[in-house]
């Protein structure tokens, strides 16, 4: 959004934009002074920016397959003194991610909208039973003649 406000200011303006958008002049304001002097910004992100470095560089040593949890231990050794929990953070904000061991991923995910294929479009055949048919993926109905598939609970 902030790009956004940016390109077209000169249009608009910022004020009119931002009454449009759901963001604060003040927010606006604030993120181009952070930018122009990066003092202004939180302890915590400048720390990040310290650590972002660090955990690139753990990660590339270890061939790119290190986790949050074998990052933060190996940055421990090191002598950082950093929670998992900001490894975890920033290692997703940097797109990094280990090796996954175990089940393989899931690679075919199905589509809702595309019609099951036990549905071949066939019209329901007649059941032995009045009022009953027989379609698919419908409760099963015992009678005299056997079983069959009931679009009815009896």
């Amino acid at each position: 959004m902030i790009q956004f406000i940016e390109d077209h200011r000169s249009d608009h303006g910022v004020e009119p934009i931002c009454r449009v958008l759901p963001i604060a002049p003040a927010t606006f304001y604030d993120h181009l002074a952070k930018r122009a002097a990066p003092s202004r910004l939180s302890d915590r992100a400048k720390r990040d920016e310290e650590l972002k470095p660090e955990i690139e560089r753990v990660f590339e040593e270890n061939l790119s397959v290190y986790g949050v949890r074998k990052v933060w231990h190996q940055m421990r050794r090191e002598g950082f003194d950093i929670a998992r929990c900001t490894v975890a953070r920033l290692m997703k904000d940097l797109g990094l991610e280990g090796v996954m061991r175990g089940k393989k991923p899931k690679t075919a995910i199905s589509d809702k909208a595309l019609p099951c294929p036990l549905d071949n479009g066939k019209p329901p055949i007649p059941c032995a039973r009045a009022k009953c048919t027989m379609g698919e993926r419908l409760p099963l109905c015992r009678d005299v003649a056997g079983v069959c598939v009931c679009g009815l609970r009896h």
